[in-house]
């Protein structure tokens, strides 16, 4: 929690640079690529679909300099995965679910061109609270404990300054970096996302 005060720190001290300030609020749906897991012995697990639909809701303020923005957000984010799990070779496949509830907070940096926009940035997740074990794994618990980040960069359209449209791919750090990176003395600890298509509507003020 430390560290995503830092980045949101960060981010208001930049704000007297800006000339224009607008808040807005925002909802929609992601779709997010289900991780495999591997069981131990006759115990078989597969995913029930590919993808997994979730949805999100939350606010952003926009920090503009000419074609040049600034925008944080936080908003709360909802998915569920499923999966056929066979304790035995000649079992019956029982239904389990996973369902992760996170604060998703990315901080961009874009480019206004027209009525469209650019943007990428760090964007960090906060979990509440820990999804069902699927198996019985012993680095589980750490995988969704405390403040991780990533990323999310996309394409965005302005309609008649008032809604905007958002399309963005969410991805892991880690496989790039490995799980931590220091930045100016702090160590972020970087997660083990899976890839996300978000698709966002917002209402500006």
């Amino acid at each position: 929690m430390k560290k995503l005060l830092l980045i949101l720190l960060v981010a208001l001290i930049g704000i007297p640079v800006f000339s224009q300030i607008k808040f807005g609020i925002k909802g929609g749906v992601s779709t997010t690529t289900v991780p495999s897991y591997t069981a131990s012995g006759a115990a078989n697990i597969s995913a029930l679909k590919n993808a997994a639909w979730g949805y999100h809701a939350g606010i952003f303020l926009r920090f503009e300099l000419g074609p040049v923005f600034l925008q944080p957000e936080a908003y709360f984010a909802s998915t569920t995965y499923q999966y056929n799990y066979y304790a035995t070779t000649a079992s019956l496949a029982e239904l389990k679910k996973q369902n992760f509830n996170i604060i998703e907070v990315p901080v961009l940096v874009g480019l206004k061109l027209g009525p469209l926009r650019l943007d990428a940035g760090p964007s960090a997740t906060v979990p509440i609270g820990k999804p069902a074990n699927i198996i019985n794994d012993p680095a589980f618990s750490n995988l969704y404990a405390g403040t991780t980040f990533g990323y999310q960069a996309g394409i965005g359209l302005d309609i008649l300054n008032f809604l905007t449209l958002d399309a963005r791919y969410g991805g892991s750090l880690a496989k790039k970096y490995g799980s931590n990176v220091n930045v100016g003395g702090t160590n972020f600890k970087l997660d083990q996302r899976q890839p996300s298509l978000i698709l966002s509507l917002g209402i500006m003020f």
